[in-house]
């Protein structure tokens, strides 16, 4: 399977102060690749890389590549509108819009003009509500305020959201850090149904989640990629001794 992104000889830096150190990376095709490391290890800067999200602070400096579909999305005259439909990202807070269900998943599409009527963009709001495993629990609630969902249903919403403008990339920042076992499972069944027709990298905290979701795994230390491995090797064998430190909660 090819790669669908490939990141190459990437420094991150917050002014003088550097974040990222020299981060060589592939993700394949629809894969789910999890990223792993103790907090400010540079796990969430690094993701928000793949979708130019830290371009918006002004102190940040990115050296390297990082190519989708073999294209540098740093190279001038990258169309970061269009970048951003095709790398959507979840954040670790759901952030609904003051709107109803329906505008929440309708927003991206009409922006975006890509429906032809009334119709149509029914059609794709329902997709996405059912792609994201939401449409039994809020069809008759469509016209509802969006924070009158539960927190995993207004997570969900924002992964509808995400998937209305038919990405091919899913960056998830902690996407269930902040949900009870019940909503996490949810978004973890997503996850690995998701996979069937996007690529996903997440970060997450929860090493079981890892293991549970993702087919491979990063490990993340002080800005350095540390491993790089099929999940099940990584949390069974892995190659570094920090790697296993960590995952044996030595620290961290």
């Amino acid at each position: 399977m090819k790669s669908k992104i490939s990141i190459k000889n990437l420094d991150f830096h917050y002014g003088p102060n550097q974040a990222l150190f020299d981060i060589n990376l592939k993700i394949k095709e629809r894969e789910v690749m999890a990223f792993i490391g103790p907090s400010g290890c540079g796990k969430s800067t690094f993701i928000r890389t793949i979708n130019r999200m830290n371009d918006t602070i002004p102190i940040a400096k990115v050296s390297g590549e990082v190519l989708i579909d073999g294209k540098d999305i740093y190279a001038p005259k990258t169309d970061v509108v269009s970048l951003r439909r095709k790398v959507g990202m979840v954040f670790q807070k759901s952030n609904p819009f003051p709107k109803s269900v329906f505008e929440n998943v309708a927003y991206g599409i009409r922006i975006n003009r890509m429906h032809s009527g009334k119709s149509d963009l029914e059609d794709r709001v329902e997709k996405a509500l059912v792609d994201a495993a939401l449409w039994d629990e809020v069809k008759d609630r469509l016209n509802s305020s969006a924070f009158g969902l539960s927190g995993g249903q207004q997570q969900r919403l924002c992964i509808a959201r995400a998937l209305a403008v038919q990405p091919e990339v899913i960056l998830m920042d902690e996407p269930a850090s902040a949900l009870d076992p019940i909503a996490t499972q949810k978004i973890e069944e997503l996850v690995v149904e998701l996979k069937k027709e996007y690529t996903i990298a997440i970060v997450t905290h929860n090493m079981q989640q890892a293991a549970r979701v993702s087919d491979k795994t990063a490990f993340f230390m002080l800005g350095k990629l540390i491993e790089v491995n099929p999940t099940e090797i990584m949390f069974t064998n892995p190659e570094d001794q920090l790697t296993e430190d960590y995952i044996t909660g030595r620290f961290g």
